[in-house]
């Protein structure tokens, strides 16, 4: 009894306590390689860090910043007569308030007598114009003929209707003559869908144009029975003019579209290309 005397007291901290302090300490003790794993990553440590695959293009541009698409501005129309049809677009490429070159051709022949006039990122429509033009020529060789305008038409809605879920990034509008050699123009949106209209116009400067063209050129209903030729009364050369009166006017008021016109007029006696001055500012 004198020995137990001696001994010093018994701590009387609650069991509770305890319990807590040991998971804690456990806790710790277990997410400390996990943390010594995220400092090594974060500070660039290869040694430490494990091997992963290399991020995707897209999630290295959502990291950054950046967005995949960039839209480099322009002004495409097209309008389409009894025997011809007429497809312009302007020659500035633009990043915002920056103009890349004043130079660029919009417009790219796919088909016989069928030319197609592209607006948005740059980088995409090279590639569509490419593929385009890559099945076009397995066509050729297969059957032995250059493919038309309403085939060609119907090729582009399939292509981009098969990138829908990453599309191209371009509103193109196709131009040309058909078989009974009769002005067709088709009008895209990024997602292949599409219509036989007889005029149209895409691009930054759509906006400006289109109540324009509309005032002048009354395009027939498609809902009407039955139904009538989608082509506009004018002739050739009032075609040309008006396409000359209405980039003018576009140019004044949209930054992106300026330097000049490209036209190209196409009938029976073949292709043309003639262009006009715009403003440089």
């Amino acid at each position: 009894n004198g020995l137990r005397s001696l001994r010093p007291p018994r701590s009387r901290r609650p069991r509770r306590n305890l319990i807590k302090e040991g998971r804690k300490r456990d806790t710790g003790h277990r997410t400390a390689p996990l943390r010594l794993l995220l400092q090594a990553t974060n500070s660039g440590d290869s040694t430490t860090s494990p091997p992963s695959s290399p991020p995707s293009p897209t999630t290295a541009m959502s990291r950054r910043g950046d967005w995949v698409y960039e839209n480099n501005g322009g002004t495409c129309v097209a309008i389409a007569g009894a025997d011809y049809c007429v497809v312009a677009a302007d020659t500035r490429l633009s990043v915002g308030y920056n103009i890349l070159t004043r130079e660029h051709s919009k417009i790219c022949e796919l088909a016989d007598k069928c030319v197609i006039a592209s607006s948005g990122f740059q980088g995409d429509i090279k590639a569509l114009q490419k593929n385009l033009a890559a099945r076009e020529l397995l066509y050729q060789h297969q059957h032995n003929k250059r493919m038309s305008c309403p085939a060609m038409a119907q090729l582009l809605s399939n292509t981009l209707y098969y990138k829908r879920f990453f599309p191209y990034y371009a509103f193109n509008v196709l131009g040309g003559l058909d078989s009974e050699g009769k002005g067709c123009v088709y009008s895209y949106d990024a997602v292949g869908s599409y219509e036989r209209t007889g005029y149209s116009a895409q691009g930054s400067g759509s906006t400006l144009i289109m109540p324009v063209l509309d005032n002048q050129l009354k395009s027939p209903s498609p809902l009407l029975v039955p139904a009538r030729d989608a082509v506009t009364p004018l002739s050739e050369s009032e075609a040309v003019d008006l396409v000359k009166d209405v980039f003018a006017s576009a140019t004044e008021r949209d930054i992106y579209t300026g330097d000049k016109v490209e036209i190209v007029v196409i009938n029976k006696a073949g292709t043309r290309r003639e262009y006009i001055e715009l403003r440089k500012d």
